[in-house]
């Protein structure tokens, strides 16, 4: 796995085969098969190696003790600041996953996840009653999950030349503007 992510982050994706894989671990391609039936599961079991590896659930620790709109702030923090720590082979992923099926599904499976901690914090947001009115929990996690992209991270800190600390703070105060009363 650690072999697929250092070429995913080093190509962007590009010609990222499991021979390219087996060669880089050096091991047969078959013994990539043995324990990977497909590189679709291979991509996805990286890309969760990466959330061991980077301590992910630490993380998100304070977010998931919280409540209300503190769960809502503290979420935004943690994955905004980990963006930056998954964003060569998120950016490899995106490359790829129009014209490669298993780099779709390995993106597909990591936000997802993403999606499920929106979900979980606007859920805080609407247990607290401060959910803004008009909007259902289903439109409040399409609009945060959006907010929290990755291509909307890159937006701002590469194309927009934001800071990290701005771009977290800004996001929360967008989110609690746009989606707590």
């Amino acid at each position: 796995m650690r072999a697929t992510w250092d070429l995913l982050e080093k190509s962007s994706g590009a010609g990222v085969r499991m021979s390219d894989i087996a060669k880089a671990a050096g091991i047969s391609r078959q013994a990539v098969y043995l324990h990977f039936p497909t590189r679709a599961e291979l991509l996805t079991c990286t890309a969760r190696y990466m959330d061991d590896v980077h301590k992910v659930d630490e993380a998100l620790k304070a977010s998931r003790a919280a409540t209300g709109v503190e769960r809502l702030d503290l979420w935004i923090e943690a994955w905004g600041g980990y963006i930056p720590q998954i964003h060569g082979v998120g950016r490899a992923l995106i490359a790829m996953r129009d014209t490669d099926e298993a780099a779709a599904a390995a993106w597909t499976d990591r936000m997802q996840a993403v999606r499920h901690g929106c979900e979980a914090a606007i859920r805080a947001v609407e247990e607290a009653g401060r959910l803004k009115p008009g909007l259902t929990p289903a439109r409040a996690t399409d609009l945060l999950w959006a907010l929290v992209s990755v291509e909307m991270w890159e937006k701002l800190r590469f194309e927009c030349g934001w800071s990290q600390a701005d771009y977290i703070t800004t996001l929360q105060a967008m989110a609690r503007d746009s989606l707590t009363s």
